[in-house]
């Protein structure tokens, strides 16, 4: 028997504005250290059996410096709880806040993987926009 624990999703990379622009039409979860965006995908783009994934972060958080280490702390989180926790075909928005790059590693962690179960459950009950 497999459970949601056990199965583990392909994640890419989100790379272009328009990707980072659809997934904005979606659901979102705040958490103190983070904001994550989600959304199902459409068109040839939902063929495709992958978690996708993108990160930013804005000059109101911060310099270059701060930016890029907040940045680097949301992609490490990510790797470790979006292969586990993703929805397949679906792409995800990692906006790092202004805690984001201070904040202690577990909180991070905690925060994430919070925001990441309740999308999942959102996108599961067919809320939001397709």
């Amino acid at each position: 028997m497999t459970t949601v624990e056990d199965t583990f999703a392909e994640v890419e990379r989100l790379t272009v504005r328009p990707q980072f622009l659809f997934v904005r039409g979606g659901l979102s979860e705040r958490r103190k250290s983070l904001v994550i965006q989600a959304r199902q995908r459409t068109g040839a783009r939902a063929e495709k059996d992958t978690v996708g994934e993108g990160f930013t972060a804005t000059k109101k958080i911060g310099n270059a410096v701060v930016r890029n280490r907040a940045k680097r702390r949301l992609r490490s989180a990510a790797r470790e709880l979006l292969p586990r926790h993703g929805v397949p075909r679906t792409d995800y928005v990692f906006i790092a806040r202004m805690d984001t790059a201070e904040i202690g590693w577990q909180r991070l962690l905690d925060d994430m993987e919070s925001a990441l179960i309740s999308l999942r459950a959102a996108l599961n009950a067919g809320s939001g926009p397709a």
